[in-house]
């Protein structure tokens, strides 16, 4: 009887693997990276890292702390392809890459909401945007005052989610992505790689 029950045993990574938790930070960031937040689910994250669901949530309590730790992870693919190419058009890419997870707003917009009012909230937006995300890659272009300039990314960041899915203005609610690079890529090109006063 112990044997059939060995035989039906799953193989693969010990459930306790660190590859099974870089596993699932990879799989999320390709879900939320082609699928938004809103068309990403955690079973789908967990079938594309090969594992279980009740796996995703030993390591993750919620799709919200996916995302952000997703984010965080400075090895990310996503950061990688934001530093590959032109360098005078980094900040589109930037931009792009941004709206491809938030464009449906769920996360950071709960996020926004709870950080008015929640210390751990808040802390988990600087982290998630400027400090996990931002900070590295002005690291790793090279820029003086990296952490001033990721807050100002993540300010324009979090004022245009702010704008189209709290405030829902109807002309930046209405724009496609396109529109949006064009008007707000200058400004984040400016910050990531042009002199800023002090520098």
């Amino acid at each position: 009887m112990a044997a059939d029950g060995s035989a039906r045993r799953r193989t693969g990574r010990a459930a306790g693997s660190p590859r099974n938790r870089d596993a699932i930070l990879a799989a999320a960031r390709r879900e939320f990276g082609e699928n938004g937040f809103e068309g990403t689910t955690v079973r789908k994250i967990a079938a594309g890292a090969g594992v279980d669901v009740a796996l995703v949530y030993h390591y993750f309590a919620s799709k919200d702390q996916l995302l952000l730790e997703s984010l965080h992870d400075a090895r990310s693919p996503v950061l990688i392809e934001v530093l590959d190419g032109d360098p005078e058009r980094i900040g589109e890419r930037l931009l792009r890459q941004a709206l491809a997870v938030y464009d449906d707003g769920d996360a950071l917009v709960g996020l926004i909401r709870a950080a008015s009012t929640h210390e751990e909230a808040a802390k988990a937006l600087r982290e998630g945007i400027g400090e996990g995300e931002l900070v590295p890659l002005l690291k790793a272009l090279g820029q003086p005052q990296p952490e001033v300039r990721a807050a100002l990314i993540a300010s324009v960041l979090v004022g245009l989610t702010t704008t189209r899915s709290i405030v829902r203005a109807g002309a930046l609610v209405a724009a496609d992505h396109d529109a949006l690079v064009a008007w707000y890529a200058p400004t984040i090109q400016r910050y990531l790689t042009e002199p800023l006063p002090g520098s």
